[in-house]
């Protein structure tokens, strides 16, 4: 049996029942918003084969299966970086069990740098489309047709309406952007900062791009969210560091968890 496999009959024996149709994953200080969950099992990733361990503080490492709304869900608290590993394909086994297990959608939240100064720390950015500068796939080393995934629409286009619809509604402010990837950890450089405007980039960050083509290749339907918590290198004489990540993730998770809760109802 593969960790596929086995991840996938772990899951059911814990479920009790659950039959989740939407997958979350949360970003750096994000993890709180897996309490808004109703009535949920969590599960640590040690107890799942090939989930991550996560070395980052703001990453719990538990899988919450509940109820968002009147939606069941599957969130990962946590996820696989790049610069954790120096594997880009980290979330293949999370993401394929989670598809077997029945998700069809998958909603990505991360942490990320702002490269406009009107989407300030604190707010919300959806991502229209990304721009992969680490020169990384997770699909390299595939050996079948698959691995030829088309991105021409990684983000789903009749998702990223409804969750425009629901921040209007809800009155919170949710900006929209591409974000680019780069592999960290460390932060960028000023000078890739401005190559980043240039290219076309709003927001940049460390994660989510690989999840978006796996979560493709899978056929899954994909919206993603960014929290901007910082100015982007050169844009502020505030130095970078983690701290200020969780600090602002944490300010905006109240909006985040509102949009999410809403955006699910009847999804």
């Amino acid at each position: 049996m593969n960790d596929v496999a086995e991840a996938l009959t772990a899951i059911r024996a814990r479920a009790e029942g659950r039959s989740p149709k939407v997958a979350l994953v949360l970003g750096s200080g994000l993890g709180s918003l897996a309490e808004a969950l109703d009535d949920p099992v969590v599960i640590a990733y040690d107890q799942l084969p090939g989930f991550p361990c996560p070395t980052v503080k703001g990453h719990a490492g538990t899988l919450c299966l509940g109820r968002l709304g009147s939606t069941e869900v599957a969130v990962m608290q946590g996820r696989a970086h790049y610069y954790e590993t120096g594997r880009a394909d980290g979330m293949r086994v999370p993401l394929r069990a989670l598809a077997a297990l029945g998700c069809d959608v998958l909603v990505l939240t991360n942490a990320a740098g702002s490269l406009n100064r009107e989407a300030g720390p604190g707010s919300l950015m959806l991502i229209t489309d990304h721009i992969n500068f680490s020169g990384l796939n997770p699909l390299i080393g595939d050996d079948d047709e698959v691995r030829f995934v088309d991105l021409t629409e990684a983000y789903d286009g009749a998702l990223r309406s409804r969750m425009l619809e629901t921040a209007g509604r809800l009155g919170i402010t949710l900006h929209q952007g591409v974000y680019m990837w780069f592999s960290g950890p460390s932060f960028e450089t000023p000078a890739e900062i401005r190559a980043a405007r240039v290219l076309g980039a709003d927001a940049v960050g460390m994660s989510t791009v690989p999840e978006a083509i796996l979560a493709r290749q899978l056929g899954l339907r994909v919206v993603a969210l960014s929290t901007l918590t910082n100015l982007a290198a050169g844009m502020d004489k505030a130095p970078l560091d983690h701290a200020q990540t969780l600090h602002f993730a944490k300010q905006a998770a109240g909006d985040l968890s509102r949009l999410l809760a809403d955006f699910l109802e009847g999804l």
